[in-house]
């Protein structure tokens, strides 16, 4: 059925468990994977060139731990489960935009991730990267909680 599975995780619990939750899932239908894991880019503000750089650098070696930490994760993960897992660390404002991105570009036919489950207001005022990627996906997206 499905032969690649993408993970996008964010290093969260619950992004955390919906890795496990995917790899198992994979290692069920005989699927690779591939880990996705999306950090801002840097916006300079106004400061001085020397301060510029030293805040351009603090925040690239940042989002290098984080996507380090977040993604060494899944492939330790899928290691032990026996399922080949591919990682990627992207850097863009629209993370529901790179998911879909990278799916499609990495050949994906299912997107398998977390929904933090907000409701009401606090849905509607935060967003939902997970409802984004539902709304604008042609590939099947697999919602877990």
């Amino acid at each position: 059925m499905y032969k690649h599975v993408l993970l996008p995780t964010d290093g969260s619990e619950l992004s955390a468990k919906a890795v496990r939750d995917g790899i198992q899932l994979a290692k069920e239908i005989g699927a690779r994977v591939t880990a996705v894991h999306v950090t801002p880019p840097f916006y300079p503000s106004e400061m001085s060139p020397s301060a510029l750089t030293a805040h351009a650098q603090e925040h690239e070696a940042t989002s290098k731990e984080s996507a380090k930490r977040a993604l060494g994760a899944v492939a330790e993960a899928a290691r032990a489960a026996g399922v080949p897992c591919t990682t990627l660390h992207r850097v863009s404002d629209g993370p529901f935009e790179e998911i879909i991105q990278v799916a499609t570009e990495s050949g994906c036919d299912l997107i398998f991730m977390a929904s933090h489950g907000r409701r009401g207001v606090k849905a509607l005022l935060l967003g939902s990267e997970t409802n984004k990627v539902l709304t604008h996906s042609r590939i099947p997206v697999l919602v877990t909680r």
